[in-house]
């Protein structure tokens, strides 16, 4: 029979990559995916180390964990810690949760089968001696493996087998930015761009099972410069506006391109041009500014001003009018101001994003900004961000209800709540529920847009012209 494999994912979207590839790496040893917990054979936590309390949050996911399995008679389950958590504390995690079998780095996880398998005879030869000695034996330490190999993980992935309409790419990895509140270089390393051949492979493997819409990942995926295809003109390296230009030109069937996350250091002037010259490149972009006083931004070391965001925005609407922003955002950084705070509801008032995500600060261990004097209180904090919420929702509202009337190309993803509903995504990514049939699912249909929800959109598929019913007058005539 086949065993059951429970992935939680936490965070970013590459950590939700990495979460499908860890499953088609256990796919050949028997596992299939289960969203039950608890009729699980291995579960993994596949953790990030950007959330508040990340590691607080792991432990306690644990312990759930360790009472249900003790609960069910079910001591057998395999569980793995991976990500950045396990990463940045994976010794403190063998230390605290001795029952944990792998904990394994976002660097590591193509070595994953051969770790469960070591797990495996371990755990059978501890089940053999606890039967002979009618004893509970302590299970030992867990197998562990932070490194940053030298070969690339993603030399040893398999070819994707089946794929959501909406598909995650990772082309780039790492961040040589080093703000200072942010663990990622420490976590994933230095920055890594694969090969465009292999991206190309790999995003035709995606369509033909099915994808229709690819998002390129990487923590700094304007950053990205890979090797480019044997016997290519132009240089030894291509930069992310070329690799665009290669999907779009070279993968049919490919509806749809997006990137994520950019840093606006990175949004070179190529990249600012492909966006009004590549029709497949979608007109939604996330943008990270993080604030809007320049004094703030050097305090990170975000190697960029409010000046320079304001420009790139500029350019880009003009390349194409129609893009529309999201962004990140902290409040209550290390020594903001009251006018470093109002410095940033101005920014955000001025460039009017489709949505964003914003956050208190807390502090990372390890960071230098942990380090940092002058904190903002809680209490200031707490008020801060219920005021930039207020605009941002009030934003991301407004956004959607100019979509309101109109005809939108949606591409129809997967199955909603209710029966005989799809959900799918417009160009700018909002969620759009429309009464269709399974069989449409990967469609790209002209819809239009009929009511709001609280964060989305309901429409009504536009019946081609050709096929509409004469109007009554034309009947009578």
């Amino acid at each position: 029979m086949a065993k059951k494999l429970f992935i939680k994912t936490y965070g970013c979207q590459m950590n939700v990559y990495d979460s499908a590839r860890m499953a088609e790496l256990l796919a050949p040893l028997g596992y299939a995916p289960t969203e039950d917990a608890g009729e699980a054979d291995m579960v993994i936590l596949n953790t990030c180390h950007i959330r508040e309390k990340a590691s607080d949050k792991v432990f306690s996911e644990l312990g759930r964990l360790r009472a249900d399995r003790r609960e069910r008679g079910a001591e057998n389950v395999i569980v793995a810690v991976a990500g950045c958590v396990a990463q940045a504390e994976g010794a403190e995690i063998i230390r605290r949760a001795p029952d944990v079998d792998i904990v394994l780095g976002p660097q590591t996880y193509h070595r994953l089968p051969e770790m469960v398998a070591r797990a495996t005879r371990a755990r059978d030869a501890k089940t053999r001696f606890s039967r002979v000695t009618s004893e509970g034996m302590p299970r030992g330490a867990g197998l562990l493996d932070t490194e940053f190999p030298a070969e690339s993980k993603f030399d040893f992935l398999p070819v994707t087998q089946d794929s959501p309409v909406s598909a995650f790419l990772a082309i780039q990895e790492g961040c040589d930015k080093f703000c200072t509140f942010c663990v990622v270089p420490y976590t994933r390393g230095a920055e890594f761009s694969r090969p465009v051949a292999r991206i190309v492979d790999e995003a035709r493997a995606l369509v033909a099972a099915g994808a229709r819409e690819i998002t390129l990942l990487g923590q700094n995926v304007n950053a990205y410069h890979g090797e480019a295809p044997n016997g290519a003109a132009g240089g030894s390296t291509w930069p992310l506006a070329r690799l665009i230009r290669e999907l779009a030109d070279r993968v049919p069937d490919l509806a749809r391109i997006r990137y994520t996350t950019s840093h606006p250091r990175d949004m070179d002037d190529d990249l600012i041009a492909a966006h009004g010259d590549v029709p497949q490149l979608m007109p939604f972009l996330h943008l990270p500014v993080q604030s809007g006083s320049d004094r703030v931004l050097e305090t990170m070391n975000r190697q960029h001003g409010v000046d320079l965001y304001r420009r790139i925005v500029d350019r880009l609407r003009a390349a194409r009018p129609d893009l529309a922003f999201s962004s990140d955002f902290i409040v209550g950084f290390p020594g903001e101001t009251a006018q470093d705070f109002e410095a940033t509801m101005t920014l955000v008032r001025e460039i009017e994003f489709a949505m964003a995500y914003s956050f208190k600060y807390s502090p990372r261990p390890g960071t230098p900004a942990a380090m940092m004097e002058s904190p903002v209180p809680e209490a200031e904090q707490d008020a801060r961000l219920q005021e930039l919420q207020a605009l941002l929702n009030a934003q991301q509202q407004a956004f959607n209800r100019a979509a309101l009337g109109r005809v939108l190309p949606v591409l129809l993803e997967k199955p909603g709540r209710r029966d005989g509903q799809l959900v799918g995504k417009t160009p700018h990514a909002q969620a759009v529920h429309i009464e269709a049939s399974p069989g449409q699912i990967g469609a790209v249909v002209e819809a239009r847009i009929t009511d709001l929800g609280r964060f989305s959109l309901r429409g009504d598929i536009e019946t081609p012209p050709a096929q509409r019913a004469p109007r009554a007058m034309e009947a009578c005539a």
